[in-house]
């Protein structure tokens, strides 16, 4: 995966194409991660209902997914549904899950031919036992890829997830006082993957809205006012090109933006 895979989706002298020249493919994140945020206003704006920013919505995900394999990307993570979103109305709700459903049915051959690998993170409970049947259909089908690691973080809260991380914890007779950081990350939904290097938030709130609280602590954070359904692969590549820009200090000396691992 690299330029050449990235051009070959986007036209010739497209802002898509000068972004991907100015990409370092040496030194991209190991981990992104969105919050997908900006579909209710994104309808509003149109005196659309709520649920066609959602439809609208899946356009922007299959572009970013598509963008992360092509440019090498190790792991993507997208925000999907939040512990919080159980509030809203259950017409809402219904549609949502609909959707992530109808995703996965028309999707799952996209990411099979480019060796994704699917997997949920969040909370079983709450979820239909339809819902959790196309989850699990699409995490034991691409289970064994080995490219791009693909998570959609569905059912999910930051706080809750450190709470099951601690009682997993106590429930394998941990020992507390010997419990470190490293061995503490093991226990959340992403051990055994890199920590986010670069998250993006849509729509232009200034918030992670409990959203891997453990993982960001030192990532990158890059803020566009474009909604949800109006964010492409453009958009995405502007990203990683301002992440390659700065300088990660992980709290100490200066270092240039590459990602964990790498």
């Amino acid at each position: 995966m690299g330029l050449a895979d990235v051009l070959a989706t986007v036209p010739d002298g497209s802002p898509q194409a000068s972004l991907a020249h100015q990409v370092d493919y040496a030194r991209l994140p190991s981990h992104v991660a969105v919050i997908m945020d900006g579909n209710g206003r994104w309808a509003a704006q149109r005196r659309l209902p709520r649920v066609e920013g959602h439809r609208a919505g899946i356009d922007s995900v299959r572009d970013v997914v598509e963008v992360s394999a092509r440019l090498g990307i190790d792991v993507l993570t997208l925000y999907a549904f939040s512990v919080e979103n159980w509030k809203r109305p259950p017409a809402e709700v219904s549609v949502l899950m609909g959707l992530l459903k109808r995703y996965l049915r028309l999707e799952l051959d996209t990411l099979m031919e480019n060796d994704i690998r699917f997997r949920v993170i969040g909370s079983e409970d709450g979820l239909s036992p339809d819902v959790r049947f196309e989850l699990a259909a699409a995490e034991r089908r691409t289970g064994a890829n080995g490219g791009m690691r693909f998570n959609i973080a569905l059912n999910y809260g930051g706080r809750a997830e450190i709470v099951a991380a601690a009682r997993r914890a106590i429930a394998a007779g941990i020992d507390p006082q010997a419990l470190d950081e490293r061995q503490f990350g093991e226990l959340l939904y992403t051990g055994g993957q890199p920590d986010p290097d670069l998250l993006i938030r849509t729509s232009g709130e200034m918030r992670v809205s409990n959203f891997l609280l453990w993982q960001i602590a030192y990532a990158e954070i890059w803020v566009t006012d474009t909604l949800w359904p109006d964010f492409r692969s453009r958009h995405f590549l502007e990203a990683v090109v301002a992440y390659q820009k700065r300088e990660r200090r992980y709290g100490g000396i200066k270092e240039e933006a590459v990602g964990a691992g790498r």
